[in-house]
């Protein structure tokens, strides 16, 4: 995918199901470090038919997850 189109279309709002490289640009991580997110169950991701995508709202509920871990005990 041309690097110009995947930066647009990972910051489209509207999408649904991203793919890896598309989470991991939001996430502003490498796509092998989005991979073994999932495969460790940390970013959820489902299969539609042999694709591997990940929802949109797993990204934010991620991201979220990471802030409440390194919350400061009160």
């Amino acid at each position: 995918m041309d690097a110009v189109l995947s930066a647009v279309t990972a910051d489209d709002s509207t999408l649904v199901l991203l793919t890896v490289e598309e989470a991991a640009y939001r996430l502003r991580i490498g796509r092998t470090y989005c991979y073994r997110l999932i495969s460790t169950g940390q970013l959820e991701s489902v299969p539609v038919g042999r694709l591997r995508r990940v929802p949109a709202d797993a990204v934010i509920e991620f991201a979220a997850n990471l802030r409440r871990a390194h919350r400061p005990a009160a």
